[in-house]
């Protein structure tokens, strides 16, 4: 049987909206689909949120920093073998 029901989730336990029509204690399969979307819990919302809080204070010293992680991740990592 499938069924289509809403519900809210508060910790690991799922408040229905209606009943299911099952008895106490059956055992059932879960698929969970966001209905409205939280935007906390959106992926990739946190970082658009927190884009330019250090504007007032960044400054040419940490574009340089930031530049010599870049340019040393990107070094190729291996060394030649003796022969």
């Amino acid at each position: 049987m499938t069924k289509t029901l809403h519900g809210t989730i508060r910790g690991r336990t799922i408040e229905l909206t209606d009943d299911p029509g099952l008895r106490d204690g059956s055992s059932v399969e879960i698929v969970l689909r966001y209905s409205t979307p939280d935007p906390a819990f959106c992926p990739g919302d946190g970082i658009l949120r927190s884009a330019g809080a250090l504007a007032d204070v960044w400054t040419d010293e940490d574009d340089r920093i930031l530049q010599e992680i870049y340019e040393d991740r990107h070094r190729p990592s291996h060394r030649e073998l003796p022969e």
